[in-house]
């Protein structure tokens, strides 16, 4: 009822050693507390908060316009929704190193389980979008370092995202990434890889964990679990695909409206109210007080 019943502390631990014991660690988004629920059901190992769904689901861009305050707040409530470790993107830490610090122990305080800070300037923009511009080495190093001081549970996972790839090639992304180890980054987020050959030559450079971004429509191909696990990849993300299958939904039932009238004939295509009830537990309330499921749901 109401929350998960495991502290953060348990959380960011029991991430650690699964880290540590070579497993993948599969990581859909959620795009509220209630799919990080129902990722947790389907029997996944970890829950992606994405700056692109948050700034999406507040009707903006991806280009830096959120602010910690409103990042914080949806990871505290996706967070505390489920068993699993929650791992959230930070953009660039919200400022400069003292920023950044202030950024790492905000999040903190919201349970997840770990952040990732990149390495573009502001305005920033989404990962696999042409265009972008990346800091010089030293800023970049100076956001790692100050997030990587800033925590106060050493458990709590700082991993640096480097998007200079596609601005300098992945001999430059390699050598950045090396650096960003050194500087105290636990693990790293090389994005927009081109080929799988690309993740491999990352993991022989490095020796923390990486994760792999699958995101649809983007400079990566869509590989399979099984091909990144080959590659050494040790955390995969989804990170905005349920938003795009649920306004995907959303978008059929509007048509379906505007030509029909009725939503009908897409029933069997809807979560049922009676799976719903299940999933956001009902009757665990009931336990707790008798007069709130005092009803029957009929399928």
């Amino acid at each position: 009822m109401l929350y998960s019943s495991l502290p953060a502390h348990e959380k960011r631990a029991a991430f650690r050693a699964r880290l540590a014991s070579g497993e993948l660690i599969r990581m859909p988004g959620a795009f509220n507390p209630l799919s990080a629920r129902l990722i947790e059901r389907k029997g996944f190992e970890g829950v992606y908060i994405s700056g692109a769904v948050l700034s999406t689901d507040l009707g903006l861009p991806d280009i830096g316009l959120t602010t910690l305050t409103e990042v914080a707040g949806r990871s505290a409530q996706i967070a505390r929704m489920t068993d699993l470790p929650a791992l959230v993107d930070a953009d660039t830490g919200f400022g400069e190193p003292m920023n950044v610090a202030r950024t790492v122990q905000s999040l903190e305080d919201a349970g997840v389980a770990g952040l990732h800070i990149e390495d573009q300037v502001n305005p920033k923009r989404c990962g696999h979008l042409d265009g972008k511009q990346v800091v010089d080495e030293n800023t970049a190093l100076k956001r790692i370092r100050a997030a990587a001081d800033a925590r106060r549970d050493p458990n709590l996972l700082i991993m640096a995202r480097t998007d200079i790839r596609a601005v300098d090639g992945l001999d430059a992304a390699i050598d950045r990434a090396k650096a960003l180890v050194d500087a105290g980054a636990d693990a790293i987020f090389p994005e927009a890889m081109a080929d799988l050959s690309e993740f491999e030559a990352v993991r022989r450079a490095i020796d923390v964990p990486m994760l792999a971004n699958m995101t649809e429509f983007g400079k990566s191909d869509l590989f399979t679990v099984d091909q990144l696990r080959d590659v050494g990849v040790n955390i995969v993300i989804w990170p905005v695909s349920l938003l795009r299958l649920a306004m995907g939904a959303a978008e059929r039932g509007l048509d379906q409206l505007v030509g029909e009238g009725t939503l009908k004939p897409m029933l069997g295509e809807m979560q049922h109210r009676a799976d719903l009830y299940d999933l956001i537990d009902y009757e665990g309330y009931n336990a707790f007080d008798t007069s709130v499921f005092n009803f029957d749901v009929r399928r």
